[in-house]
C-alpha cells in the first residue's frame, strides 16, 4: 500500500465497461507528512476521496480485490482516507491540522 495525495480528477467518457460509474482521481505518491515524492498516476476511488486528500492506495492485484474493482483492468485503487500519520511516535500529518491551515 502507498501513501498518496489526490491532486485532481480524470474524466474519461470512453472506458472499459467495468469502470463505468467509477470516479477516477489523479494521485501522487507522498511521504508520511503529505509532501509529494513521486510522479502522478490514476487510481479508482473506492472510498469517496476528494481532491487534495491524503489517501491509502492499493496497487496491482490487491487493487482488484474489492467488489467494485473485481475483474476490472485496474492497477491502483484508493482504499482509505488518512486522518493522521506518526513516525517514531511523532505526529507527521493530521487532517484536522491541515483543515485549519
Amino acid at each position: 500500500m502507498l501513501i498518496c495525495r489526490t491532486t485532481g480528477t480524470v474524466v474519461s467518457t470512453v472506458k472499459h465497461e467495468r469502470l463505468h460509474g467509477r470516479k477516477l482521481l489523479l494521485v501522487r505518491r507522498s511521504a508520511p507528512d503529505g509532501k509529494a515524492v513521486g510522479d502522478p498516476f490514476v487510481a479508482v476511488d473506492a472510498v469517496g476521496a476528494g481532491e487534495g486528500e491524503l489517501v491509502i492506495v492499493a496497487e496491482g492485484s490487491a487493487a482488484r480485490e474489492l467488489d467494485a474493482t473485481r475483474s476490472a483492468p485496474v492497477d491502483a485503487t484508493i482504499i482509505g482516507i488518512i486522518d493522521s500519520t506518526a513516525v517514531g511516535g511523532k505526529l507527521r500529518f493530521a487532517k484536522s491540522n491541515e483543515a485549519n491551515a
